[in-house]
């Protein structure tokens, strides 16, 4: 797995999928005990329309987060974008169905096989004899081998992000004829459907120097239904047009151009008529929403407005003229009247630039679906309290991961449900819910957990100066004031947007009670029983004569040991796109506190929140995401294998940013690898998940919400789920096409809603 959106499979498992902006439930909905990977909780949200129905020609204005660095999608800074491009111009061997799943991409493929497995696994690729590049050469051995000699680790001149699959190649030949690539590997490889995808061309892979430097601003020969035509720094674009020398179905646009634009920037570029497809955040996903709903036929103004009220007519400024005469000619105080006047005519103003607003965005539908990637809290368990792991293990079965999950996603009309895997998603080959190693949430468990590792609530705390280490007691209360007061002007401030690094979604407290009876839940140590089993003045829990009752939605006694107070460093991003993220924080932190954790929250510039803070391992806890993958034994190993010591006497982590793995999940992603039996892959795959579960190193939270604003017009394009895009499909209606949309939730625990 990958860090935060980042190119094909190869750069995409190279930097934490970090949001700002990423598992113990029953079985979920559509699941059966012969089929633990169930189905997608969401479906697809493209606008499916047939080719006959789309118009020929047109732009497409595609808002990305970034003008990428390089088009090489095998280097450490390529980004998201960089797999945009690469889907567009370059050939895939695969590509991803909607359920997450390889599919021979016939383009570039007609077949390919495992030939052999004895002596060596062999595999025979056969080339579509259509496939050329844009120079009129033919796709074939040359390419596969120059990628292979440049991806397999035995250069060092070579600057890549990784090499998994690659260096299991023995040697990479021409076959039976020049349609033919031989593939010989030198130890068995199970994902080997992972590799040449993307597939450059020899001229980028054959020497370092092409490799590190020719790729990276331009893509002078590539092999998809479109081309680089160039990439406008100044102008934060990348614009991609058709390539002539496309032999398969001709992209219906003429023109694809990738804007770079901030996610906070979004609606008003919708708006000003510059965008016709953009990621959004759930505020401007209610906007849109509300600007395509049922409009007044004389007017066109929404019947609605915000929150279910009429929306404003044109009646505000009639109202208060008859508000000045109704004062006059009762003898009011003319001067008061006339104060209300203006406030009612600056009202109707501001309302008729909403209107405007609105009428803008009318054009736009909201297209949305849950991204193929979840969001962790992931603990740290190098040093400090969570290098216990009946610490770490307290600390997860104190959360109530369905409340968090319906934070996030209930707002938005989204299935709701945990994730109950680190290695898939409901819906993929491997998933299957694997938190029941970990246990269902019990605080009551939680908090014996604690006392077995020797935390003890209300013990004495000795004060030290200038300590900064998790886990000791620094929290004054007029820091722990002021960062409650930041954080309820964050949350008042905060739109709710999801900035393309940081998870964002809807805080979802409501104001009956509702958190209340949340937390005398979660005292009791099950889910839906009443609070019992607490000591006065101590722990709730262990330390409690029989039948004590405890207040509803009670903290327990901080916790102690040593002297040191049992208190987490919680670090957070304190960007304006994260203030949900930090919603979902202070739930958890609510959470820990009733079991007698403490936790100091810690914001940090986006910018430095993973690499000085998450790779760096300066944190207890912290928020970020992973994306699925379709090929979990190899990608998600490095985040999860075993951290080693380096020869320099350091930490060798990979990506295993929580510094926790075993020995027994290292075997288990190993012999997943070195399988060819897919249903055996699987199997081991789901031990492994386990075995990741009961280390309790992070915790699956919620799959991210994908919320897109489209052009009503555009097909083919939207909030694509697990789907890679198909770009020659994309384009716009003919006048009176219309495309299809979903109609029902995939899952029964979704909210009912026309395009989940």
């Amino acid at each position: 797995m990958s860090h935060a959106g980042v190119g094909p499979r190869a750069v995409m498992r190279s930097v934490a999928f970090l949001t700002a902006g990423v598992l113990a439930v029953p079985a979920l909905a559509g699941c059966t005990s012969e089929d633990p990977a169930g189905k997608p909780l969401a479906e697809q949200d493209v606008a499916a329309a047939a080719r006959a129905r789309i118009s020929d020609g047109g732009t497409l204005r595609w808002a990305v987060d970034s003008v990428p660095d390089t088009l090489n999608a095998f280097q450490s800074d390529a980004d998201a974008t960089t797999t945009r491009v690469a889907q567009a111009v370059l050939p895939s061997m695969y590509r991803t169905d909607e359920t997450g799943s390889p599919v021979r991409n016939p383009d570039y493929l007609e077949s390919a096989e495992v030939v052999d497995t004895e002596p060596k696994q062999v595999v025979v690729y056969k080339l579509n004899q259509q496939a050329v590049w844009s120079d009129g050469r033919e796709i074939g051995a040359a390419d596969f081998a120059a990628q292979w000699r440049a991806l397999s680790g035995k250069d060092s001149a070579y600057w890549t992000a990784r090499n998994a699959g690659y260096d299991r190649i023995e040697k990479v030949e021409r076959g039976a004829n020049d349609l033919e690539v031989k593939v010989t590997f030198s130890r068995p490889y199970a994902d080997w459907k992972a590799l040449f995808t993307p597939l450059y061309p020899k001229d980028v892979t054959g020497t370092p120097d092409a490799f590190n430097d020719g790729a990276r601003r331009a893509l002078k020969v590539s092999a998809g239904p479109f081309a680089v035509k160039k990439v406008d720094t100044k102008g934060d674009k990348v614009v991609l047009t058709g390539n002539p020398r496309w032999w398969g179905e001709p992209a219906k646009l003429d023109e694809i151009v990738l804007r770079a634009v901030p996610r906070d920037e979004r609606v008003a570029e919708l708006v000003a008529g510059k965008l016709d497809l953009a990621e959004i955040d759930p505020e401007t996903a209610d906007e849109v929403t509300l600007a395509a709903g049922p409009r007044h036929p004389a007017t066109g103004t929404p019947l609605m407005g915000p929150g279910g009220t009429p929306a404003a007519g044109a009646q505000g400024r009639s109202a208060a003229q008859a508000l000045r005469s109704w004062a006059i000619a009762n003898g009011s105080d003319e001067e008061a009247a006339e104060e209300e006047v203006l406030a009612r005519e600056e009202r109707s103003e501001a309302e008729a630039k909403a209107r405007r607003r609105q009428q803008a965005l009318s054009g736009f539908e909201l297209r949305k679906s849950l991204e193929p990637a979840y969001t962790q809290l992931a603990l740290n368990g190098a040093d400090g309290p969570l290098a216990d792991e009946r610490v770490r293990r307290a600390v997860a079965r104190a959360l109530d991961r369905e409340e968090l999950a319906e934070a996030v996603l209930k707002p938005l009309g989204l299935p709701a449900e945990p994730v109950g895997s680190h290695l898939a998603l409901s819906g993929q080959p491997a998933y299957a819910d694997g938190s029941g190693a970990l246990g269902e949430q019990n605080a009551k468990e939680a908090r014996a957990l604690l006392a077995d590792a020797g935390w003890v609530p209300g013990g004495p705390v000795k004060k030290q100066d200038g300590e900064e280490a998790a886990g000791a007691e620094k929290d004054k209360a007029k820091d722990k004031n002021e960062n409650a007061d930041e954080d309820k002007k964050d949350e008042k401030k905060s739109e709710g947007g999801d900035d393309g690094t940081y998870i964002v979604g809807e805080d979802n407290k409501n104001d009956d009670g509702d958190d209340a009876k949340d937390g005398a839940d979660r005292e009791s140590g099950e889910k839906h029983s009443s609070g019992k089993n607490t000591a006065q003045g101590g722990a709730p829990g262990a330390y409690a004569p029989k039948g004590t009752a405890a207040p509803a939605g009670a903290a327990a006694a901080p916790l102690a040991k040593d002297g040191k107070a049992l208190t987490l460093r919680f670090v957070l991003p304190s960007g304006p796109g994260s203030g949900t993220l930090r919603t979902v924080a202070d739930r958890i932190t609510d959470m820990l506190k009733e079991i007698g954790i403490g936790t100091k929250i810690t914001k940090v510039p986006d910018e430095s929140y993973f690499k000085d803070h998450i790779a760096a391992g300066e944190y207890d806890l912290a928020l970020y995401s992973w994306p699925a993958s379709a090929f979990p034994a190899t990608d998600a190993r490095p985040i999860y294998a075993k951290p080693v010591p380096a020869a320099d006497g350091s930490l060798n982590v990979a990506q295993n940013y929580t510094r926790v793995g075993t020995d027994q999940v290292d075997q288990l992603f190993d012999r997943a690898l070195a399988t060819l039996d897919q249903k055996e892959a699987r199997d081991l795959l789901r031990k492994a998940d386990s075995r990741i579960w009961a280390a309790a190193g992070s915790v699956p939270l919620y799959q991210r919400p994908q919320l897109t604003a489209a052009r009503k017009n555009l097909a083919n394009a939207g909030a694509f789920g697990f789907g890679t895009p198909v770009y020659e499909d994309m384009g716009f209606l003919k006048k009176g096409a219309q495309g299809s949309r979903p109609t029902a939730p995939s899952s029964s625990s979704a909210s009912p809603s026309p395009s989940s």
